[in-house]
């Protein structure tokens, strides 16, 4: 397996070699449980799900993508709506893993929690502050940036401009703007744990930087997540296991998938054009979603729109059309492998594009083809392939029998109603307004009334 990938550290592409010959190693920032997952939030768990099956090609892959389940949102969220913090915590964490479960994202090999593992941060924070690397002041515990003369190697900015261009935090307690909190007091009605310097709770950076060493090791082969992450959080993380570890490197490859907007535009609240999983997979197959989300190089920007999801839709027509009709002897479905070229455009850093372009090109020649082994071949190969891509994992029968059905089903569309009222009872009303939106390009008509929502179909 010769595997290329782009390394943010170093700016380009680069051969994979891992730290332990057949052993890979592979962290992934996970959810901030407060809420839903929207959209964007999806792209990297399907793009580094689908990483994590080519990997387990060819490695024993040990994988962790984590939950950040103690964090200033998550209170807010809490004094908000008036549940216990540990209520709205497990209710979204269920929901993330079956809204991804639905995008055919695997489970990981471990996920992590940040509140169990407050006694490793502890240790870290602790060693930090022994070797001069970060400092108390007023109950907080800080990093001292100047002490780490990598800073911005990872984001590939001078400290000044990126410090003139981040919102940082400014307090009398810090002694340069730029220094980030690693432990923070709690007053009494927030969360927190007892410490070295009184009850408080970690700061995010260092969530990550002690899971991923306490399950993984000081020092794995690939740390990934979104292009947005790459400053602050992870540019904080590469600084404090370096200087937790003694200069040992966190992480030998960087990797971080592009941005992904609506309609060219930046999804936010505030416009009500955030598409929340939860309620897309509703009315949406799973496997629609994640063909869309791996249409675009995970590098690059991704463009989200109806016609996106259109065009996923009639791509997987397309495949589960060439195989539709096809008895497939199950030894030979058993031994198939994906094809050589698609295989191939995996491993030129995840050319997901060039990959499906292959699978196209395949069910083209078993379209053309009217030798019946052959068809069988071909077709396990295809399926091989969806395997891989986490495609195709639908029975075509059942596939186009769901596609054409054409019409919501009476209970998707009372839960969507049910999670309407709920927006609006938080006076989310961006998401409120999205599900409308759903529901009317369904073809579904609200009717609100003093004695509640009515639907009807329009005509």
């Amino acid at each position: 397996m010769a595997l290329y990938l782009h390394d943010t550290m170093r700016g380009r592409k680069v051969l994979f070699e891992p730290l332990v010959p057949g052993k890979v190693t592979m962290y992934l920032c996970g959810p901030t449980v407060y809420n839903y997952a929207h959209i964007g939030n999806a792209r990297p768990a399907v793009v580094f799900d689908l990483l994590a099956r080519l990997l387990r090609r060819s490695y024993a892959l040990t994988f962790a993508r984590n939950f950040t389940d103690v964090d200033d949102k998550i209170n807010a969220a809490a004094a908000e709506t008036g549940k216990p913090i540990g209520d709205i915590t497990e209710q979204y964490i269920r929901a993330y893993v079956d809204d991804m479960g639905a995008l055919g994202v695997q489970p990981p090999d471990i996920e992590p929690r940040a509140t169990e593992h407050i006694a490793e941060m502890v240790t870290m924070i602790s060693t930090l502050i022994d070797n001069g690397f970060a400092y108390e002041a007023e109950g907080h515990v800080l990093f001292d940036v100047a002490s780490f003369d990598d800073y911005g190697k990872l984001s590939r900015r001078d400290l000044r401009e990126m410090l003139a261009g981040a919102r940082v935090e400014v307090a009398p307690y810090k002694r340069a703007p730029g220094d980030f909190v690693l432990w923070k007091p709690s007053t009494p009605e927030l969360p927190g744990w007892d410490s070295p310097w009184g009850r408080g709770r970690p700061g995010w950076h260092i969530e990550c930087s002690a899971m991923a060493e306490k399950h993984l090791g000081p020092t794995i082969d690939i740390h990934a997540g979104g292009q947005d992450l790459v400053f602050p959080h992870h540019e904080n993380e590469v600084a404090q296991s370096a200087c937790a570890h003694g200069g040992e490197p966190f992480a030998h490859y960087w990797l971080h998938n592009g941005f992904l907007g609506i309609d060219s535009t930046k999804m936010s609240k505030s416009l009500g054009n955030v598409l929340l999983v939860h309620d897309m997979v509703k009315t949406i197959p799973g496997e629609v979603i994640r063909l869309a989300l791996l249409s675009a190089h995970y590098r690059q920007p991704l463009d989200w729109s109806d016609g996106t999801l259109e065009s996923a839709r009639r791509m997987l027509d397309r495949l589960y059309g060439a195989v539709r009709g096809i008895d497939i002897d199950t030894r030979l479905r058993r031994e198939a492998e994906p094809h050589a070229a698609l295989i191939a455009a995996l491993e030129d850093d995840l050319n997901t594009p060039k990959a499906l372009a292959e699978m196209f090109a395949l069910a083209r020649k078993l379209n053309k083809t009217r030798d019946d082994a052959e068809r069988k071949s071909l077709a396990a190969t295809l399926l091989a392939g969806g395997d891989l891509m986490g495609l195709l994992q639908d029975d075509a029968e059942a596939w186009f029998a769901h596609a054409t059905e054409g019409e919501l089903s009476t209970q998707a569309i009372d839960d969507l109603l049910k999670a309407r009222e709920e927006a609006r009872v938080n006076r989310d009303f961006a998401r409120a307004d999205a599900i409308r939106d759903q529901l009317s390009a369904a073809g579904i008509t609200i009717e609100d009334g003093a004695d509640g929502s009515r639907w009807r179909r329009s005509v």
